[in-house]
């Protein structure tokens, strides 16, 4: 299923919005929809109850704290509590009614998908896709200013087949780059991490044959040198020369560290905001419906031209129907802010602002919540 929402929908983000306003009211709101620091009309009715909780992923807990402070701003008395203690704490949270919805950096799958229809009285969980960061892959190799690598090299350089920077097929994505005969040092997460499982799928998508290792939230690849957290991965590339590691962009962008650009067969493509929507717009869903869990292939495994394909996709996940009314509000209420005016601010946290198309379909799956 492609993601062409436009045609689909045949309506704007505007649109969409304005259904949101009629559909998210509730007994206790606050009256006329608030407005903007530009003046504008708010996207989201300000109804429901005034505090939210919600939990899970750290990938995602900037921008949470963002979208929270515009949900504020523009609804007064509203706020979310978001507690940062990982994907799988925020989904078994959801899961025994301790939050009203979850941050994960993964869908729910197996077991989770049928307790989580039982949290929600009877009916479906649903997955929305809200946040995207893209992954850097920062180095540090002397003299170099510019590093072109593909999905197979990466997966012999984490998986130790490739160990020097004059490698014939490094060279070859490098031409008229002098790459040293030095030793590559691949720097990874040593700690349970989502974005350790988000770049080993796209490993396993993008180059199937040579990593081999499995994906999950532990490093498989048993090369390299490992680091605690995104911070220590940055000091780690910062302290060793002829070093490579997977990192959130914006922590990459904060420490003044270079990145490399990857080329998926199409030509190579730097990382930047329009490369990765790039990404985002070629990807697919897995299934019909309000349920928005991504088909991870169809991001990572892109040849589209221009895409920057490394994107960690986190969502929040909510029942589609079962709260109570002033529950559902309220979240609603949280989800179109942070789908319109929340977006303003994420670029220099280090994410994705949402492309419009995707942001229509998301808007439409929360106007459905009930």
């Amino acid at each position: 299923m492609k993601l062409n929402f436009g045609k689909t929908l045949g309506i704007s983000v505007t649109a969409v919005a304005a259904l949101t306003l009629s559909a998210c009211g509730s007994d206790n709101n606050a009256g006329a929809p608030a407005t903007s620091g530009t003046g504008s009309a708010s996207a989201a009715e300000c109804g429901g109850k005034n505090s939210v909780t919600a939990e899970g992923s750290t990938a995602q807990q900037n921008a949470i704290a963002e979208f929270n402070k515009v949900w504020s701003q523009l609804c007064s008395g509203k706020n979310l509590s978001y507690n940062p203690t990982g994907s799988g704490a925020g989904r078994e949270q959801f899961i025994a009614k301790q939050v009203d919805f979850a941050g994960s950096d993964s869908a729910l799958k197996g077991d989770q998908l049928q307790q989580a229809a039982e949290r929600c009285g009877g009916n479906p969980a649903w997955n929305l896709p809200l946040v995207f960061g893209p992954v850097a892959l920062a180095y540090n190799i002397d003299g170099v200013d510019k590093l072109v690598v593909n999905a197979d090299v990466l997966a012999k350089i984490f998986s130790g087949q490739i160990t020097k920077w004059n490698d014939p097929a490094l060279a070859a994505l490098n031409a008229g780059t002098n790459l040293p005969d030095a030793d590559i040092t691949p720097i990874y997460r040593s700690d349970s991490s989502g974005t350790t499982d988000n770049f080993q799928k796209y490993l396993a998508a993008a180059a199937p044959q040579s990593w081999t290792k499995g994906d999950g939230s532990e490093f498989q690849g048993g090369a390299g040198e490992g680091a605690q957290k995104s911070a220590g991965v940055v000091q780690a590339v910062q302290a060793t020369a002829g070093s490579i590691g997977y990192v959130e962009k914006g922590f990459a962008e904060q420490a003044g560290i270079p990145f490399a650009q990857i080329d998926s067969g199409a030509g190579a493509v730097e990382l930047t905001d329009d490369s990765a929507k790039k990404a985002i717009d070629a990807a697919q869903f897995a299934a019909e419906g309000n349920d928005l869990t991504l088909d991870l292939n169809s991001l990572y495994a892109t040849k589209e031209p221009g895409a920057y394909p490394l994107v960690l996709a986190t969502y929040e996940i909510v029942c589609s129907k079962g709260y109570d009314p002033d529950t559902a509000a309220a979240v609603k209420s949280f989800l179109t802010v942070a789908a319109n005016e929340g977006q303003q601010n994420l670029s220099p946290a280090g994410y994705v602002p949402l492309p419009d198309r995707f942001k229509e379909r998301l808007l439409t799956s929360v106007e459905a919540i009930a």
